[in-house]
């Protein structure tokens, strides 16, 4: 996902950042003589397989038609070009296809999971607006030069919050 300026794809944060509508990926460039962003994004590749769209979108209809569990879903955010940020683990819920412009894309309803993964695992509750962000990233990534300012490290690079939120903090204290 992405909330940077011109990121290809209409991702959005809503219910105080605890629920991502997510946009399906668009046909890989190679495999279509038009502009990906002027075609409907396929349900099969040219070699007949199901796109990870379809793939998506068979697994929210059979976790909401109680066939199978919902799906886990890592989220990762672009920051930058080659920088991306863990932004947690969230429950695939929900998807449709929607217009944008003139064309038919996949929509991903994504909620946060409040739930451990295992029944050894410690519960953390979050408050909402736990996410920072992307904005708040790219000025403390540039604020920083691009390093970490405990031991100067470039690379795996994590984004925290000034403040914890266990003590009050909030998403937005950069």
């Amino acid at each position: 996902m992405s909330k940077r300026k011109g990121a290809p794809y209409d991702d959005r944060i809503t219910d105080e950042c605890r629920t991502l509508i997510y946009e399906g990926h668009d046909a890989p460039i190679n495999t279509t003589d038009y502009n990906p962003k002027k075609v409907d994004q396929p349900r099969q590749l040219p070699s007949r397989k199901l796109t990870r769209n379809v793939i998506f979108a068979e697994a929210a209809e059979a976790y909401k038609t109680g066939q199978k569990p919902t799906e886990r879903i890592r989220v990762y955010e672009k920051v930058k070009p080659g920088i991306w940020t863990y932004n947690g683990e969230f429950l695939l819920l929900d998807s449709w296809r929607d217009t944008s412009n003139v064309r038919q894309v996949f929509k991903f309803r994504l909620d946060l999971k409040d739930k451990p993964a295992s029944k050894n695992a410690i519960i953390i509750h979050l408050s909402p607006g736990w996410l920072i962000p992307s904005a708040i990233k790219q000025a403390v990534f540039l604020r920083n030069g691009g390093r970490c300012v405990e031991c100067g490290a470039t690379d795996n690079l994590h984004f925290d919050h000034i403040m914890p939120h266990s003590k009050g903090g909030t998403s937005y204290s950069a």
